[in-house]
């Protein structure tokens, strides 16, 4: 039996539209049955309460017969040495919980905070360490799995800091998130980071990018080695999800979501971003047959 087929397609419905209305549309046209939520109506699930996941939010999954595959929340996307912001985080991530567990969702990405520009990350260790454990701490109260996506500029950019942090917190829940344009980005060895981390992968996402100028492009176009990964991924026995993250245009929350101006990487290459969200849906699928996973 060939193990992902079981793999479920999700994708960050915020580049297919502002409104999550036409998100939600989008997502079922294709067939899906799971999105991503990172931000809707133009506002961050971060800034969502309680009350509107429970009388707004879940409804409309529920009228369209959707399910929630994570939270792509921004949590761990503050500066390491910034205490206020940290602590600020920590209550928004247990209110996250709150709402996850209300739109039975039990995943939550988050990041390993920004280290200064010309700092070693290594000398932020212990302290990105400690913050982690109290993230994951939350979650782990909440019966909800922290994430950690790997992605520029934070502890975590490169496989051996994400190797080290995986390692060190394996006592814990944290799975991790593999992101493969995130390490072509920066410029690291993507199949070397695969083999150190595949243990502890346990959720990826879909994105593509080249080494010579870090635009990101269609899924299987770039220097990101899916076919080859998700050959892998088979063999091993991976049935987590496969969540699109196209950027491949720019769309509302993207200035938001790195600490460099992201439109430097992204061309828009499409339309809309209905048109970009369905390419690239396209362009796993057809990755996904080619390798006889679907």
């Amino acid at each position: 039996m060939i193990t992902m087929r079981k793999a479920m397609i999700s994708g960050f419905a915020d580049e297919a539209a502002r409104d999550f209305r036409t998100q939600l549309e989008t997502v079922r046209s294709l067939g899906m049955q799971y999105l991503c939520i990172r931000a809707l109506d133009g506002r961050s699930i971060v800034d969502f309460t309680e009350d509107e996941a429970r009388s707004y939010i879940k409804p409309m999954l529920d009228e369209y017969g959707l399910k929630v595959s994570s939270l792509g929340s921004p949590i761990g996307k503050v500066p390491v040495d910034d205490e206020a912001a940290f602590n600020k985080q920590c209550a928004q991530l247990e209110t996250l919980c709150r709402i996850a567990k209300i739109l039975d969702c039990k995943y939550i990405r988050m990041f390993s905070f920004y280290i200064p520009k010309d700092k070693n990350p290594a000398d932020y260790a212990d302290v990105v360490i400690a913050k982690m454990r109290k993230f994951i701490a939350i979650c782990e109260k909440a019966s909800v799995i922290p994430m950690h996506e790997n992605e520029k500029g934070i502890f975590g950019d490169i496989g051996t800091r994400c190797e080290y942090l995986y390692r060190t917190l394996s006592n814990t829940t944290l799975v991790a998130v593999f992101d493969f344009a995130n390490f072509v980005q920066c410029d690291d060895d993507i199949v070397a980071a695969y083999k150190l981390l595949r243990p502890y992968i346990g959720y990826v996402h879909i994105k593509d990018a080249l080494y010579s100028d870090h635009q990101v492009v269609l899924a299987g176009t770039g220097d990101g080695h899916l076919r080859e990964i998700f050959a892998d991924l088979e063999r091993t026995g991976y049935d987590g999800f496969l969540t699109m993250e196209p950027h491949l245009r720019t769309f509302e929350s993207l200035k938001s979501l790195e600490a460099t101006v992201s439109e430097q990487t992204v061309r828009d290459a499409y339309p809309d971003g209905i048109a970009a969200y369905t390419a690239q849906y396209k362009a796993l699928t057809a990755i996904l047959d080619e390798i006889g996973v679907q």
